[in-house]
């Protein structure tokens, strides 16, 4: 394995006031970055000051669209040191969308040495302030300065860094969220289940009709039978129905969330009754006009959990919980940011060290 090259910044930026970050709009000062090129293999792993790529108007990313990316988070422990969270399943599912978008895989080795050196090398920008953490976005782009639609020969891996607050205004409140009845997000057999910017991009359309009507977030339906609920927003989606959580199945068209996979073996283990399966629109609202939708929340790495109050789906609307945040939903929040920050004990061996 090739070691890492570190240049350092020699103008360090004005580092934001982290009380008020918001979310993705401050970068530190380094970035890595890793070459493909066919025949060669991946290349010159380096880190090096955060600054904006050169590329032909011809790069095949900007026309086809190949290109894939991950999230995931570093925290500032109470002890000052600085902690990542299941970073290793992150790397893996990079290399399932990479395997889905036709893009060489990473080996998984080197891509968790370059998120770990990169971290320590901007660790003054871990913040600590209360509900902040240092964003992590890996990526990788074709490269390739050609017109035509075929996998490229060359490819760039980048990461980049950002301190970041909560990723909704509403923070930890009760968000409004809108079944979406025109678009869908992905079908089976597409990329759904890859983390790649076509399928963000085709949500933007519903996203903005929602947010015009007074929602937070869209709560996407199957592409098939437009009756099965499957994400809400870029989250996956969980909800609590006498006294059981059921979640969308994994059915190729749905993001395989760490978030989600973290949210229930938690539950699991504390013996409350998990189903995975399809879960249709009609029986969310039926068993919330009947009084069995107890709770219901998204979960995902920016935002990590976000409790939803309100649903509507045409001209029906639904409150869930009375419009407050429920019991369930604050015991999973608590213990995952607790275990993410390094404030309670890591019984599941999720956080690594730097």
């Amino acid at each position: 394995m090739e070691k890492i090259k570190v240049e350092r910044t020699s103008t360090p930026k004005t580092k934001p006031d982290f009380d008020k970050l918001g979310f993705g709009k401050h970068f530190s000062d380094h970035m890595f970055l890793l070459n493909y090129d066919e025949g060669k293999g991946w290349h010159d792993p380096r880190i090096v000051p955060y600054g904006p790529f050169v590329l032909e108007p011809s790069t095949m990313v900007f026309h086809y669209a190949q290109e894939i990316f991950e999230g995931l988070k570093a925290y500032r422990n109470p002890e000052g040191g600085v902690q990542l969270f299941r970073p290793m399943d992150n790397i893996r599912r990079m290399n399932d969308s990479c395997e889905r978008m036709c893009i060489p895989k990473l080996a998984e080795e080197l891509a968790l040495q370059a998120i770990c050196e990169l971290v320590r090398v901007d660790a003054d920008w871990v913040p600590s302030a209360e509900g902040t953490s240092l964003y992590i976005r890996p990526f990788i782009i074709a490269t390739d300065a050609s017109l035509g639609v075929h996998a490229a020969h060359s490819y760039l891996f980048c990461i980049i860094t950002c301190p970041v607050g909560s990723y909704y205004p509403e923070g930890i409140n009760p968000t409004k969220i809108l079944i979406e009845n025109q678009d869908v997000r992905a079908v089976r057999g597409g990329t759904g289940y890859a983390k790649t910017g076509g399928n963000y991009a085709a949500s933007i359309r519903a996203g903005k009709r929602a947010e015009d009507m007074g929602y937070t977030q869209v709560l996407w339906l199957d592409g098939v039978e437009r009756k099965y609920v499957e994400e809400v927003g870029s989250m996956n989606v969980l909800f609590k129905i006498d006294g059981e959580v059921v979640t969308p199945a994994l059915t190729g068209s749905v993001l395989s969330g760490i978030t989600r996979r973290s949210c229930l073996e938690m539950l699991r283990s504390w013996g409350i009754p998990v189903t995975e399966r399809l879960v249709s629109a009609e029986e969310l609202f039926q068993a919330a006009e009947e009084g069995r939708l107890e709770e219901a929340w998204g979960s995902g790495t920016a935002a990590v959990i976000s409790p939803i109050g309100e649903m509507g789906w045409g001209d029906r609307r639904i409150l869930i919980g009375g419009g407050k945040i429920g019991p369930l939903t604050q015991r999973l929040y608590d213990t995952l940011t607790g275990i993410q920050w390094g404030k309670i004990p890591d019984p599941f061996g999720w956080v690594v060290r730097l």
